[in-house]
């Protein structure tokens, strides 16, 4: 239901969500060396909302932070509702409005002996210079690009409908970043090459496989099991180009190939492998395995080739059915009329009769073992 909840979302455009800050730490625990005398932006982030805002703001000298952008766009539903930050009755805030929020030093501001959110409330509410209004704050306007242009780091959770274009920007201006997407992305005809050509790889995850935000849309986001603002959704991923040992972690590999056991393609040469944890470590072979492999995808240990899909972009599908036969196939599955994409996907044969197997990853191991 979570995820139907998160597509309803998606195709009304109703996709600001916002992560917990436990989620945000818990992951960039594993980057610090990355941010010593950098310029990070956060450009999807209000930052009287945002986690993400709150968690570079308090770690400011901790990570050796050179500057700290945060942008929000003009209308964000939640701006100016919800204080992640308690600033109290903070009256000069802006109302739906696009602005941003630069902070190049924290300092104990108020006298209290400490560096806390204190001092980021403090500096808010007193320092005219750090914050500014914004014409639109989409960061494809020009004002938000030439921000991206001054960032060495961008960090944020990009709404989800616009993920491929996000991402597009970061590669065209040669951004380093840590974002969240849905694992759906992974097989975007504009995501999947830059996974496989080793220009964008999967962080450490959430916990679970899943992850809770807090959304301000009461009728797409609750979760039976959290507050009523919150929705679960699983298969969310940290996308990054962030140098990480993880990524270098070889998968240790148990089982054995037998054709019995790995059944062959009916329209690729390739073996169908239906969990990540079954790799044979002893085939030499194409296989096709899970996009959830890419967790523990070691660029040592394993070539990406390309995908099972119906373009064929990787020419490698050695089979395309007709129409009739997908009816065909369609029929002897379920007994009644319909089509069956076939062309879709990866297909085995059972029984005599053909199924489509989930979204395929086409992978080759780089060192078999030899048994």
């Amino acid at each position: 239901m979570a995820n139907k909840r998160l597509n309803d979302a998606k195709l009304a455009k109703k996709d600001e969500f916002y992560t917990q800050l436990t989620d945000i730490e818990r992951e960039l625990q594993h980057y610090w060396p990355h941010f010593r005398d950098k310029v990070v932006l956060c450009n999807c982030d209000d930052p009287y909302e945002s986690n993400f805002f709150k968690y570079f703001a308090l770690r400011f000298n901790q990570l050796g932070l050179k500057k700290l952008i945060c942008t929000c766009y003009n209308g964000s539903p939640v701006q100016g509702n919800e204080l992640m930050i308690d600033f109290g009755d903070f009256t000069d805030e802006p109302k739906k409005i696009a602005f941003k929020v630069e902070i190049t030093e924290v300092r104990d501001l108020n006298g209290d002996g400490a560096v806390d959110l204190s001092d980021v409330q403090y500096l808010l509410q007193n320092d005219k210079n750090v914050i500014s209004t914004l014409m639109t704050g989409d960061f494809r306007d020009p004002e938000c690009i030439a921000l991206l242009q001054q960032a060495d780091i961008v960090v944020t959770n990009p709404p989800f409908s616009l993920f491929r274009e996000y991402v597009a920007q970061l590669m065209q201006y040669h951004k380093k970043f840590l974002i969240i997407g849905h694992q759906n992305a992974i097989t975007y005809k504009e995501i999947f090459p830059l996974i496989k050509e080793n220009k964008i790889w999967l962080g450490y995850g959430f916990k679970g496989g899943a992850a809770h935000f807090t959304s301000p849309y009461e009728d797409v986001a609750t979760a039976g099991d959290h507050r009523k603002d919150m929705i679960r959704v699983s298969g969310v991923n940290w996308f990054t180009n962030l140098e990480i040992s993880k990524r270098h972690e070889e998968m240790d590999l148990v089982c054995r190939y037998s054709s019995e056991g790995y059944p062959t393609y009916d329209n690729y040469y390739a073996i169908e492998v239906g969990k990540t944890a079954d790799i044979p470590m002893d085939y030499e072979g194409v296989m096709g395995v899970p996009i959830t492999f890419l967790d523990k995808y070691n660029p040592e240990q394993f070539e990406i080739l390309g995908m099972c899909e119906n373009l064929d972009l990787y020419k490698l599908k050695t089979k395309t059915y007709t129409s009739e036969e997908c009816r065909q196939a369609y029929f002897a599955k379920f007994q009644k009329q319909g089509i069956y994409d076939l062309n879709a996907s990866g297909v085995v044969i059972k029984n005599g009769i053909k199924d489509k197997v989930y979204q395929r990853i086409l992978i080759r191991n780089k060192h078999p073992k030899k048994l």
